[in-house]
């Protein structure tokens, strides 16, 4: 089986990119599942027909489905929480705040993923092609399932006559069911989950972005936290360029993924200087993600004058995106940065493309961090564990950039 993520920021396309995604998918034979787990769904508007909370078969090979986020945290949650929210009160919170204090950060992402992935299993789909948002607790819980653990045990850790007492306050509650004893099997559910979603052979993260400052700036920051995790991210697509905006590559194009370092051009001005200038922007912004998201292959698709909705409109979209490829291959294996301890220090390593080696120039401002190598600049926002220390100097060779961020306290 082949997960893929599509994350990006609302209003980019992530939702018709996954819907144009698993169409192909299931046009290839596979039996594939289309989910969607934001709040706020446009999965069914996509593929212009109504969906529930279970996977609807909608056309050959293709099943979809929009999860009820708030009933899957119910389900999995709503006991330990009305518990969590009692303990919460005898410390003195109020009602209101201790419900919400029992709700751990990124609870709705990770039984979403759970609820998926068990659906996945038991049905046998090839691929299951998920529209998601990128949240940094979802991040940290699903690529650190020790920190779920931590939370469950903060919650629980009043002593051990507290225990007692809520034991008994659980039984009472809930003869039939004992919540503590199935919170280790949640934990352990977690992790395996995990292990999954880590795997590059299995799970895919795709950043879908449009050619924006502030849109690209919130898919770097994907790509640097999902790597930090070990979140095997392995495109980028780039959705809604202008028309007479083109990629110059080496021969690239999404049919064949080869993106090259070439930059972008305006090839053909519209007559109208407002769509000129948005143009020249685009151009602009186009070399930008070539440069920041290297080494992750760039897929490419173009404004549409019309909504994509309905299969028609969203084979379009896959064949601009993929070309002959199929979607469920692995497009990039290996990390595009990586951040390794060294004593007290950090060290992060960056792959650049191959470039002249000259004198580097390091500038931080709050988390970014602005690189220059002769004419080479790039542009990368820092977790926050680094964002926090100075960069002390930096080396290139191989093909990566080293940069050392010592601790605050030398």
């Amino acid at each position: 089986m082949r997960i893929l993520l599509y994350l990006g920021k609302g209003g980019v396309g992530k939702t018709t990119t996954a819907a144009a995604t698993a169409l192909r998918c299931a046009q290839m034979g596979y039996r594939t599942l289309v989910v969607s787990t934001d709040i706020a769904h446009s999965l069914a508007d996509s593929l212009d027909m109504p969906l529930n909370s279970e996977p609807t078969e909608v056309t050959s090979n293709l099943f979809a489905q929009e999860i009820n986020v708030l009933d899957e945290v119910r389900k999995n949650w709503g006991a330990m929480q009305g518990y969590m929210g009692k303990i919460l009160r005898k410390q003195g919170m109020s009602k209101t705040v201790a419900e919400e204090m029992a709700i751990i950060p990124g609870m709705e992402e990770i039984f979403s993923l759970l609820h998926i992935y068990r659906n996945a299993a038991r049905r046998e789909f090839d691929r299951v092609i998920v529209d998601a948002a990128p949240t940094g607790e979802s991040m940290r819980l699903l690529a650190m399932p020790e920190s779920f653990q931590w939370y469950v045990e903060r919650f629980l850790g009043w002593g051990e006559t507290a225990m007692r007492l809520t034991g008994g306050l659980l039984r009472r509650l809930m003869p039939e069911q004992d919540a503590l004893a199935g919170l280790p099997k949640l934990v352990d559910d977690v992790k395996a989950l995990q292990e999954v979603l880590s795997d590059p052979q299995t799970t895919s993260y795709r950043v879908v972005i449009n050619p924006e400052k502030m849109v690209i700036k919130e898919g770097a920051r994907a790509v640097t936290y999902l790597s930090l995790f070990g979140c095997p991210v392995d495109a980028v697509l780039v959705n809604r360029i202008l028309p007479g905006v083109r990629v110059r590559g080496d021969g690239g194009g999404a049919a064949d993924g080869e993106t090259g370092q070439g930059g972008a051009a305006v090839f053909a001005p519209s007559q109208d200087p407002y769509l000129r200038q948005l143009q020249e922007h685009q151009a602009r912004y186009m070399v930008e993600i070539e440069r920041d998201f290297y080494p992750l292959p760039i897929l490419y698709s173009s404004w549409r004058s019309e909504e994509v909705v309905g299969f028609a409109p969203l084979r379009s979209l896959a064949d601009e995106l993929y070309g002959h490829r199929d979607p469920g291959e692995v497009m990039f294996v290996g990390q595009a940065q990586e951040i390794e301890e060294q004593g007290n220090d950090f060290i992060l390593k960056l792959p650049l493309p191959h470039i002249e080696l000259d004198k580097i120039r390091l500038t931080k401002r709050g988390d970014e961090l602005f690189i220059s190598i002769g004419n080479f600049k790039r542009e990368y926002l820092l977790p926050a564990v680094l964002a926090q220390r100075d960069a002390s100097g930096a080396v290139f060779a191989g093909g990566i950039l080293r940069i050392r961020f010592p601790c605050s306290s030398q």
